[in-house]
C-alpha cells in the first residue's frame, strides 16, 4: 500500500492533484482546504496517504500532516462513512474544528457536509468521542511535546487530552512556567 509520495505538483483539478513523484504522475483527491493551500511549484511536498483499494478502483487520499491522516481513518472507520465522505468533513474545517465538533457532540458541523446526515453525523460522534480521548496523536496545541507535563497534570485531575489542549490553547502564553501554566488551564476548564 502506498502511505506516503513526495513530488512536486504537476496539475491542479480540484477535487485532486496530480503529484509527480520521479516521473510518475499519482492522482491524490484531497479536501478543498488543502487544494486551496497547494500552489503548483518546483518545490517538492510530502503527502501523507490512504489508500483506498475496491474491486474495481484504487483511488489515493493525501494529507500535509500525519494527524489528519489519523482522523481521516477513524472516521472512515464509522459504518456508513466512506472516503468521499470523510474527505468532504475535512472540507468544511481543519482537524481540529473536526475534533471539537466531536467531543461537544456538534451534530450541526456533520450534516452540513453533503450526502452527511443526521444519523451518520450522530454515529460519528458516538463511535469517536471515546476514541479522541486516548489518541495522543490527535493532539492540538501547536507545541506538542514541550506541553507534555502539563497535559499529564491536567489528566491527573481527570480531565481529557482533547480537554487539556483546548485549555493550553485559551491559556496562549507558552514562556509561562508550568505550574503556571497549569494553574491558568485549570481556572479556564473551570468556568
Amino acid at each position: 500500500m502506498i502511505g506516503l509520495l513526495i513530488g512536486k505538483i504537476a496539475l491542479r483539478l480540484d477535487p485532486y492533484i496530480i503529484l509527480n513523484v520521479n516521473n510518475v504522475g499519482y492522482k491524490v483527491y484531497v479536501s478543498s482546504v488543502t487544494f486551496a493551500s497547494l500552489q503548483s511549484s518546483s518545490e517538492e511536498i510530502t503527502v501523507f496517504i490512504h489508500t483506498h483499494v475496491r474491486e474495481d478502483m484504487l483511488d489515493l487520499y493525501g494529507f500535509l500532516d500525519p494527524a489528519d491522516l489519523k482522523l481521516f481513518e477513524y472516521l472512515i472507520d464509522v459504518s456508513g462513512i466512506g472516503c468521499k465522505t470523510a474527505m468532504g468533513i475535512f472540507s468544511i474545517g481543519k482537524r481540529s474544528d473536526i475534533v471539537n465538533a466531536i467531543t461537544a457532540g456538534d451534530v450541526d458541523f456533520f450534516t452540513s457536509v453533503p450526502r452527511l446526515g443526521k444519523k451518520n453525523a450522530q454515529k460519528i460522534i458516538i463511535e469517536l468521542k471515546s476514541k479522541l480521548g486516548s489518541v495522543e496523536d490527535l493532539d492540538l496545541s501547536e507545541g506538542g511535546s514541550e506541553n507534555a507535563t502539563v497535559i499529564a497534570a491536567l489528566k491527573q485531575f481527570g480531565y481529557t487530552t482533547v480537554e487539556a489542549n483546548a485549555a493550553l490553547r485559551a491559556v496562549g502564553n507558552k514562556n509561562l512556567p508550568e505550574n503556571e501554566m497549569i494553574r491558568l488551564a485549570l481556572k479556564s476548564l473551570g468556568k
